[in-house]
């Protein structure tokens, strides 16, 4: 039998807080959503002043880089590079801000930011990655 690497609570917290830390550095007003490998809703945290949409657009984000196995970056690569067939997909958040969290060569979870622009969004996922990677 396989084992896999999986976020634990004090992981989630870790990730989040260092994404805050990230992302109140920068004066940005973000929502930062982490999930599980499967894109279940882990933990969630909106930062004063975000606005309403952020924490749906930051859970989507999050769960399109699960389902997907990828940044979704990618994906947003993907349908401004031509591939409009791609905005059929059974997926929502297919917007840059989504990274997964590997370990080991296996994703354990993701992360999804939103908030601001596009390379933020991922510097924010990122940095929040860091504590735990």
């Amino acid at each position: 039998m396989k084992t896999k690497p999986v976020l634990t609570l004090n992981d989630v917290n870790a990730i989040l807080d260092a994404a805050q830390k990230e992302a109140e550095a920068n004066g940005w007003k973000v929502t930062i959503a982490v999930a599980d490998d499967g894109g279940h809703l882990l933990g969630l945290r909106r930062l004063d002043g975000a606005p309403a949409m952020t924490p749906d657009i930051a859970t989507q984000k999050a769960r399109s880089s699960a389902l997907g196995a990828r940044e979704t970056q990618a994906f947003e690569d993907m349908i401004n590079g031509g591939r409009n067939a791609f905005l059929s997909a059974p997926m929502q958040g297919l917007l840059a801000g989504g990274v997964p969290v590997m370990v080991e060569g296996q994703m354990a979870g993701t992360v999804g930011v939103s908030g601001v622009k596009p390379d933020q969004d991922v510097q924010v996922a990122k940095a929040g990655i860091a504590a735990v990677a």
